[in-house]
């Protein structure tokens, strides 16, 4: 396997749109890294020329310590998993997962060997003489990662291969995908939209946005140390909630709120939010920091008189949305409550785990814990 460099990578369509601004980002031997963002940010494009089918327009890429900008895909010892799963419809599936092996003239005897291995690891073996027509979803997309595996390649690169399939089978391949890396071993780089995929398959995950990386860490480590407004709106199913509050003194606390409500920071934040005294800040607390008060929490920082607008029912929890005033929050509670539209509810946000952002930057206000798989 290998390790992919991706240096100041610059990829210019049509003269002046530019697709990726200067991606910098590493990919370690045996790591399986995600590049996940919203659809036009630069993902795609950026597997594309790490695969060879883009032309580099500024920038090195670097794979297994070869500078392979102007190296032709087939040389690149990459092997790629579409989203569409291009299989040919008059071949058999081991015909498929052969075809490339025998343009490279490998010998017959070890085709054969290489395709019923792949076969067993994604357990299709009893697919071999079906065409894909006969197949489902799931099996078109096991027969596409097989092509890939009888390669040997140094690199595989998966470029959104779930978005086709049905909600509970994309749980299942993300689980079979997960267990193919530990068993390969291998070097993996896959571009999804899914920040769920993101977060639960990646040893390392690129956040982009614009053509721009945004941040590179673990997953944890994004989730909880966001480096700006954008990273932690992203990350997490719900997503952040954001509301905007203006920071204030009295007697040497400093105060965030906004009329209808007001909260203590923490300590440790205190000292950095009293440069944004008199200024307006966005507060960040995720759905599941945002408890119903007197639900055995603490409430000491504070609460936040809400009405319920939609009570999302989901078994093992609840999702309850609400307004405060004239903002939106959505708090993840325990199955226990039933609160219902238009009842009041106050919340008491667990401060010490709350984040702030600069409104006009929106970069994270409290320093980022840098972490090791952050490079």
């Amino acid at each position: 396997m290998a390790k992919v460099e991706l240096k100041k990578l610059v990829k210019v369509y049509d003269g002046n749109v530019k697709a990726v601004d200067e991606a910098t980002i590493t990919i370690n031997d045996k790591e399986f890294v995600v590049f996940v963002g919203p659809s036009g940010c630069g993902k795609s494009t950026t597997l594309r020329m790490v695969a060879g089918l883009e032309d580099i327009t500024e920038g090195e890429l670097m794979i297994d310590g070869r500078l392979v900008n102007d190296v032709p895909p087939k040389d690149r010892d990459i092997a790629m998993v579409f989203q569409n799963y291009a299989l040919y419809p008059h071949m058999t599936v081991y015909e498929n997962m052969a075809f490339g092996l025998k343009i490279r003239k490998v010998a017959k005897t070890e085709i054969d060997q290489r395709v019923r291995e792949a076969a067993r690891i994604l357990d299709i073996e009893k697919l071999l003489d079906r065409k894909p027509k006969q197949l489902s979803g799931g099996q078109r997309q096991r027969v596409a990662v097989g092509r890939a595996i009888v390669r040997k390649p140094k690199v595989f690169l998966f470029d959104e291969p779930l978005s086709n399939l049905d909600a509970k089978l994309r749980v299942q391949m993300r689980a079979e995908l997960i267990d193919l890396h530990h068993r390969l071993d291998a070097t993996m780089i896959y571009v999804t939209h899914d920040q769920v995929e993101a977060m639960t398959m990646g040893d390392k995950i690129v956040v982009m946005r614009d053509g721009k990386v945004q941040q590179i860490g673990s997953p944890l480590y994004l989730y909880n140390q966001p480096v700006n407004k954008f990273v932690a709106g992203f990350m997490g199913s719900p997503p952040m909630n954001f509301l905007t509050v203006k920071v204030t003194e009295e007697g040497g606390q400093v105060y965030v709120g906004e009329g209808s409500f007001r909260l203590r920071p923490q300590a440790e934040h205190c000292a950095l939010l009293k440069a944004y005294v008199g200024k307006e800040v966005t507060l960040g607390v995720r759905p599941e920091d945002l408890p119903v008060a007197g639900d055995g929490v603490d409430a000491s920082g504070g609460v936040i008189k809400s009405k319920v607008t939609v009570v999302e029912p989901l078994g093992a929890e609840i999702n309850i949305y609400a307004n405060a005033k004239d903002q939106s929050l959505t708090s993840r509670v325990p199955p226990h409550h039933n609160y219902k539209i238009g009842d009041e509810v106050s919340f008491a946000p667990l401060m010490h785990k709350a984040r702030y952002f600069d409104r006009e930057t929106e970069l994270a206000i409290l320093p980022v814990k840098f972490d090791e798989q952050a490079n």
